[in-house]
């Protein structure tokens, strides 16, 4: 079995954002080589998340309204009592999980129609970094 390794960093210009890394992760999957296997796509940090999902506007502006009603800014959490204000990027970062794992079929992502990988920012404006593990033969 052959892995391939590969960062990619963000450093997002808002507090939320979601950044379409499809094509990040197909470049990693073409210099690896690999045919057959699978890729492991990981945010490495607690506030952040990777998901598949379709590539529409409206459906990010949907998934993101959905994700703040449920997990909302607030004062008020634990969490700020040490000295963070990021509780509900710790929330939100639950709700979406923190990575995916997606098919390598005949050295291609084996998705289905309109399925995209996104990486979900929820506290941003600094420098974070995800991880996408090629695996297989």
């Amino acid at each position: 079995m052959k892995f391939h390794t590969e960062y990619l960093t963000f450093n997002t210009q808002r507090k939320r954002e979601y950044v379409n890394i499809t094509d990040d992760v197909e470049s990693a999957l073409r210099k690896s080589g690999i045919r057959e296997g699978m890729v492991l796509v990981s945010a490495m940090h607690i506030t952040a998340g990777v998901w598949v999902n379709d590539a529409e506007d409206g459906l990010l502006a949907d998934i993101d309204e959905w994700l703040e009603s449920i997990a909302p800014f607030r004062q008020d959490y634990r969490h700020h009592r040490t000295g963070e204000t990021n509780g509900d990027a710790h929330l939100k970062s639950l709700l979406v999980h923190h990575e995916v794992i997606v098919p390598i079929t005949d050295g291609r992502l084996d998705f289905g129609p309109w399925q995209q990988i996104y990486y979900a920012e929820f506290d941003g404006q600094r420098r974070k970094r995800l991880i996408i593990k090629v695996m297989g033969e």
